[in-house]
């Protein structure tokens, strides 16, 4: 079984039971079946979020991060369906449930951040208006007390004079400003886990910063646990405390956001990591990792990654490898777990 775990030691996640977790995930497979049969998007994917924890996932696009996220919010788009596994929130488990059982869910258990602020927002009502239906739709506030806790949220995420702001709509805000009112709206019902899917990415550079800083204060102050999607290793560094590589659909890499920054175990984590431009070192050409993510219908045998792997051996293009202890990490690779041969 691939679990997404770090390896145990005296950190605060180690302690964590199952019973703890804010978000279980135990083998999820995702497919998508089609005329010409079916496709795996994610295969046999496990992780698990703790209380107040952000955990980073990251991998090129394609690596199945953003289906992972709406497979736990319950909103894969049809074909896709949720074909093995288990995604427990908060100690219940919701795989199950009905879609009028997850629309309950969602928003209470489980909020989301998604990359466009404004696509998030209804452009013909006022920030106040989404903000106070959010909050009344999953408590019993009255419609004063819902404003007074739409304020109280509005200050909480930094947005200056929140009694004007509540009757303006969300063109009149900007993008950093709307992208702290989609936060405040995730928050709004004080769910247990956030799925926040490339939240920073239409931000410029310094809007990126206050964000990610905003967000991880948040979690910790709300104890909420977050699964943060990026394809960015800066924001990863900045914002999580561990970190999940996947690629093609599956984990590759997990450990402590530390750990695995400056000791990657992966030659996918290590490619990723060498790519990151140098501020100290001046280089005619930036190192990349050879090759492309392969298409669903096209995946190699054996490791995903082997046919871009400069340490690929005659196993790796056999056997798929598992999560296995890799230094203080974890790495589905066979150099950690019995040799390439």
């Amino acid at each position: 079984m691939m679990q997404a775990v770090s390896p145990p030691d005296p950190a605060p996640d180690a302690a964590m039971t199952g019973a703890e977790a804010v978000l279980e995930v135990l083998n999820l497979t995702v497919e998508f079946p089609t005329r010409r049969g079916v496709l795996t998007a994610i295969d046999n994917v496990s992780m698990r979020i703790a209380p107040g924890e952000i955990l980073g996932v990251v991998g090129e696009s394609g690596a199945g991060k953003s289906i992972t996220g709406l497979a736990v919010l319950g909103l894969l788009e049809a074909p896709g369906r949720i074909a093995g596994g288990e995604i427990h929130v908060a100690g219940r488990r919701i795989d199950t449930l009905s879609e009028e059982q997850l629309t309950k869910v969602r928003g209470r258990e489980m909020g989301a951040i998604f990359q466009d602020p404004l696509t998030a927002l209804n452009p013909l009502f006022t920030i106040g208006a989404q903000l106070v239906e959010t909050i009344r739709l999953h408590s019993s506030l009255s419609k004063e007390a819902a404003r007074d806790r739409a304020l109280t949220l509005l200050r909480e995420v930094g947005i200056p004079a929140p009694r004007e702001r509540l009757s303006q709509y969300p063109h009149q805000f900007s993008g950093g400003m709307r992208q702290r009112v989609v936060i405040a709206l995730a928050l709004a019902a004080e769910p247990a886990l956030i799925i926040a899917d490339e939240p920073t990415t239409a931000l410029d550079v310094s809007i990126q910063a206050q964000i990610t800083a905003l967000l991880r204060r948040l979690c910790k102050e709300h104890r909420t646990g977050v699964m943060l999607v990026t394809h960015d290793m800066g924001v990863i560094a900045e914002t999580a405390d561990r970190v999940a590589v996947m690629y093609s659909g599956r984990m590759v890499e997990t450990g402590r956001v530390e750990d695995v920054i400056h000791d990657a175990q992966h030659p996918y984590t290590k490619g990723l990591m060498a790519a990151i431009p140098s501020l100290h070192e001046r280089v005619e050409t930036l190192t990349q990792i050879d090759g492309a993510m392969p298409r669903l219908n096209a995946r190699p045998e054996g490791c995903a990654f082997n046919p871009r792997c400069p340490m690929a051996g005659p196993r790796c293009r056999r056997e798929n490898p598992m999560l296995a202890p890799a230094g203080r990490n974890q790495a589905a690779c066979f150099l950690h777990d019995g040799g390439t041969e």
